[in-house]
């Protein structure tokens, strides 16, 4: 397949070159390939004491750590950098001779699932629009993400850049850590409980009642319900969490916006928590009995009702959770005088965080050292996830709190201006 195209302007993109973030303006920077010199316009440098032809576009790509291959209008190899020649081996050798032809063999080896464009389909898409195109590639079992992209040269002649980025595995390691401890102890929890009730109705003692029994067979049953609770709040927060890593989070927020009025709203929610409550079954009962409301009935909100759900349950689950038995919780609401923003305080007078844990509040992962707060089951994963969440629905999400006082969790979130 030929990649041709009209001449044309170089694409006017936030990330000129793709992914060469090192190099952030230019002029222009001479390439060799073939015995020739071709000039790549749309290349900037951050000093403007640097002269654009001293800079060493072959150092440049070096110094990357994505793999780059370049092809010329024809599907010729043009250069490659240092992380391709590391990434690629043998392969690369071939893709020197052979050109586009085998990048693309190599690239769509593996098919994968979904809406992923192969490589020929992503090439053929950058050539007709100015932003670089995503696609993925299996090599040796691994998983790359890659972008096609063109670029031009002065006298307007066609080059494909591909690039492949190397993957992170540290947040999939850390998902996977913290699932397969929490799943371990659900199952041996359920197991052994389950083999206790066995063991009750089996081999029942002589003399115990059946109303002991029952005690006994409610009480085990009711341990196995709240590992079984935690579970599936972790596989929520491992829901969310999939989406904020994967880009997909700001499209999905902004397709459900529209207009909530947020004293209707805590109604429902409050209600729906008799269904569905955000602690264990013991604690559910008492939470609208600590809970002061001062929220007036015209403030109107811009948001995603789904995004809003999360944000109160992760923020009142907290508020509950590290506040003495009894002790009140309070929700306050006001329209900003700017006229555009609403403020929410969930306000607790509870154990309060340490100065030393506080950059620990949205780290993911992460909890604060306090007694109190280990004593309490938690995976570190729901403020991290309330914050972009906000933040996707162009909020923000802050904190006050004292040891030993209390702490009150604000946001922003637009107004609805109809």
């Amino acid at each position: 397949m030929k990649h041709k195209s009209k001449r044309c302007p170089l694409p006017k993109r936030d990330n000129n070159l793709h992914n060469l973030h090192t190099i952030q303006a230019v002029a222009t920077s001479a390439l060799t390939y073939n015995n020739r010199k071709v000039l790549c316009t749309g290349v900037r440098v951050n000093s403007p004491k640097i002269s654009p032809l001293n800079i060493d576009f072959r150092a440049a790509l070096d110094a990357l750590g994505q793999a780059i291959i370049i092809f010329d209008n024809d599907d010729h190899w043009a250069m490659d950098n240092l992380a391709a020649r590391t990434l690629l081996g043998p392969n690369l050798a071939l893709i020197r001779q052979e050109g586009w032809a085998a990048c693309a063999a190599l690239l769509e080896a593996h098919p994968l699932r979904g809406d992923t464009l192969p490589a020929s389909q992503a090439r053929e898409q950058s050539g007709k629009q100015a932003n670089p195109v995503r696609f993925a590639a299996i090599l040796n079992g691994v998983q790359y993400p890659c972008w096609a992209a063109t670029i031009f040269g002065s006298n307007g002649a066609m080059f494909t850049m591909i690039t492949l980025e190397q993957p992170d595995w540290t947040p999939l390691h850390e998902l996977l850590e913290t699932f397969r401890e929490e799943a371990r102890m659900a199952i041996n929890s359920t197991r052994g409980h389950a083999g206790l009730i066995t063991q009750l109705v089996t081999k029942r003692t002589e003399g115990i009642t059946v109303e002991k029994l029952a005690r006994r067979v409610t009480g085990f049953s009711t341990i196995i319900g709240e590992h079984m609770f935690r579970l599936q709040i972790y596989m929520e927060q491992l829901r969310r969490l999939e989406a904020i890593r994967t880009g997909e989070l700001h499209g999905l927020v902004r397709a459900g916006r529209k207009k909530v009025p947020l004293s209707s709203f805590l109604e429902d929610f409050f209600e729906e928590l008799m269904d569905d409550p955000f602690m264990d079954a013991e604690q559910a009962g008492e939470i609208r009995d600590r809970l002061a409301l001062d929220v007036p009935d015209n403030l109107m909100l811009y948001t995603n009702p789904a995004y809003l759900t999360h944000l109160f349950r992760d923020l009142l689950r907290n508020a509950y959770m590290y506040s003495p038995k009894g002790a009140a919780i309070g929700v306050r609401a006001v329209a900003l005088k700017n006229g555009r923003e609403g403020q929410i305080d969930v306000a607790d007078s509870g154990y309060g965080i340490r100065a030393r844990d506080t950059e620990r509040v949205f780290a993911p992962f992460q909890r604060s050292t306090q007694p109190q707060v280990i004593a309490e089951f938690g995976y570190g994963l729901s403020l991290y996830c309330a914050k972009a969440e906000v933040e996707s629905m162009n909020g923000k999400l802050w904190f006050q709190s004292e040891e030993g006082v209390g702490s009150v969790f604000s946001f922003k979130l637009p107004l609805w201006r109809g």
